[in-house]
């Protein structure tokens, strides 16, 4: 399985068909081609050197809050309480299936 990550454009090559790009202090130059050359400063979704979506600030935010609970599971720090708050609404609606019976409660 292949994880994206939302990375800024710092610089542009070979007409835009490359570009530097950047999260943090890391660096990396991926290939453009599935999205075209992009202004500096655009967050793309890159995988394996590839540049495979722009991200929209509303889908960074939340990309990022997705990011941040990933890591917090893996640190043993993960509290529903505290992530995807945005999901509260309908949760009263959720079923669960006893083990084993393949019927919802």
């Amino acid at each position: 399985m292949c994880l994206s990550v939302p990375m800024k454009v710092l610089a542009l090559e070979a007409g835009g068909d490359l570009a530097v790009v950047g999260r943090g202090e890391r660096r990396e130059r991926v290939n453009m081609l599935l999205v075209g050359p992009q202004p500096l400063g655009t967050w793309v979704l890159v995988a394996l050197g590839f540049a495979k979506e722009v991200v929209s600030q509303d889908e960074l935010v939340l990309i990022e809050e997705a990011l941040a609970v990933l890591a917090a599971s893996l640190d043993g720090d993960y509290d529903a309480r505290e992530h995807f708050t945005d999901l509260e609404h309908g949760r009263e609606h959720i079923t669960t299936m006893p083990a084993g019976t393949g019927e919802a409660r």
